[in-house]
């Protein structure tokens, strides 16, 4: 019976009860429920269940009248939960005492139905039930993720075409190295961004593999049609063995690593927007919207949002550690510890995906201090390098080219002026190569206008870059387009998240 619309544990029996006299003690029930993590994929089983009763009626496990109570009854509860109540107008939702989410779906249906729910479990096991549940829910969640990377990707084109020609210094060891643009950083974060994208495609395609009919570990006696089953659900293939399809979480594993790498990457943008972001650099200022204050200094306005991207980084990294240690020492096949995945995936997989919509924003509504970033690239002797180009273009060694900069840079620092406000007697002191263009060329613009080599800072060679990117969110888009169930962004959102 139905209390308020709730299946509770009091009025059904675990699935697996008819070997016990008795239950598990209530302390056991709370500390092995899986409910609280896997309640999120109420709506994946209950998919996985329409397919599997769709499969049992071809291959005549059960009668067409069988099949349309249960899918029938499964859709009721799939549209309750999503509203709420139930057709009574009384609360639904899924019940936290369960088991787990099958038990609960197969409560709820069999008390809408009967007996004919009770067959919906004909020819499956918990063990491929939940590896199915997790794939097909982690395809969406692939797809999800990817979409939000491609508008990152997107953002930060769009801001690298606007700043083409604002300098920038570039560093190394976090000391001046050589002037580029803003444009050519911008494009150098969006590029870790695309291969994130790639990463998160290519583990899609071994997620893409159905393991239902495997059943606890040796596959099934009863007439099974695998291959209809996987099509019905979209997936590209049907699991080769048994034994492997309920054993592993490498899907986890290799999604956790790619989740991880993608907050890496979010880091370290954030770490330079908290720098950039100082009085001392004055490269950039967030937008009120994504900055904080002190609740003792006034003045204070702090890139809190940044700091908080940059400290999840470890927490992905736990979760993902965590799902590593779990799988190490676990034989083949299933063993309860692989119930808890699911807290530390959904767990890495939540905070990345909220710090990848937050940096797009964060990121979308900040301005740009142009001009003290060009400051910056006048002085320090980001030039050097430069110097020694030149003698090389007019066939002096770039080992000696070196040494002859070096010396430049050592006798500036010691008149206390810049490359290029040095005494033209200086250069010719240090080499006869040297002519009165060298202080053109040595101008911060120029140092950046003559490099063209592909992936380059030159403006034409950034345009070509930005050019890719949105080249490649283009073409990602195609397939998003085609295979994004926007009905399943609604259910993300609204359902599994609560």
């Amino acid at each position: 019976m139905q209390k308020h619309g709730t299946i509770t544990s009091d009025n059904h029996s675990a699935l697996w009860h008819g070997r016990f006299k008795e239950g598990p003690d209530a302390a056991a029930v709370a500390f092995e429920t899986s409910i609280f993590d896997d309640m999120r994929m109420a709506m994946v089983d209950i998919e996985g269940s329409i397919a599997h009763a769709r499969m049992l009626a071809k291959v005549s496990l059960i009668s067409a009248d069988e099949e349309r109570a249960i899918v029938d009854g499964l859709v009721s509860i799939k549209n309750d939960l999503l509203c709420g109540k139930d057709s009574g107008g009384n609360p639904f939702k899924v019940d936290d005492s369960a088991e787990d989410i099958h038990s609960f779906v197969e409560a709820a249906l069999t008390d809408r139905i009967g007996e004919p729910g009770k067959k919906v479990h004909t020819g499956r096991s918990r063990n491929d039930q939940i590896a199915l549940d997790e794939r097909i829910y982690l395809k969406h969640q692939i797809k999800m993720l990817r979409k939000e990377l491609l508008s990152l990707v997107d953002v930060l084109a769009d801001l690298a075409s606007k700043h083409k020609s604002s300098l920038i210094p570039g560093f190394t060891h976090m000391q001046h190295a050589q002037p580029v643009t803003l444009a050519h950083h911008l494009c150098a974060w969006a590029w870790m961004f695309t291969r994130d994208v790639c990463r998160l495609g290519d583990a899609y395609k071994r997620v893409d593999v159905s393991p239902i009919g495997s059943c606890a570990l040796a596959g099934s006696g009863l007439p099974l049609d695998r291959e209809f089953e996987a099509s019905l659900l979209d997936f590209s293939a049907v699991s080769a063995n048994s034994l492997d399809s309920v054993s592993d979480r490498d899907y986890y594993l290799e999604v956790a690593s790619a989740l991880s790498l993608v907050q890496m990457h979010l880091s370290r943008a954030c770490e330079e927007i908290v720098l950039w972001s100082t009085t001392e650099f004055g490269f950039m200022e967030l937008s009120e919207r994504w900055s904080t204050g002190s609740s003792i200094m006034p003045q204070k306005k702090n890139p809190d949002f940044a700091e908080i991207i940059r400290g999840k980084t470890g927490r992905v990294y736990g979760d993902m550690l965590a799902l590593f240690t779990m799988m190490k020492g676990i034989p083949l096949s299933y063993d309860r510890d692989m119930q808890e995945d699911k807290h530390s995936f959904f767990d890495s997989y939540d905070t990345v995906l909220s710090s990848v919509r937050i940096f797009t924003q964060m990121v979308s509504t900040a301005t740009w201090n142009t001009r003290r970033m060009a400051e910056l690239c006048d002085g320090g002797f980001l030039n050097a390098t430069d110097v020694a180009d030149y003698l090389v273009r007019k066939g002096m060694p770039f080992r000696t080219a070196h040494g002859v900069s070096a010396r430049l840079v050592r006798r500036a620092i010691e008149l206390g002026c810049k490359l290029e406000e040095l005494p033209f007697e200086e250069y010719k002191s240090q080499s006869e190569l040297f002519e009165d263009d060298i202080f053109d060329l040595i101008l911060p613009q120029n140092c950046v206008d003559v490099r063209r080599t592909l992936g380059g800072p030159a403006a034409q060679m950034v345009q070509r870059q930005i050019d890719s990117l949105k080249s490649f969110v283009s073409e990602n888009a195609v397939e998003k387009s085609q295979s994004q169930d926007d009905e399943w962004d609604l259910i993300f959102e609204n359902y599994y998240k609560k």
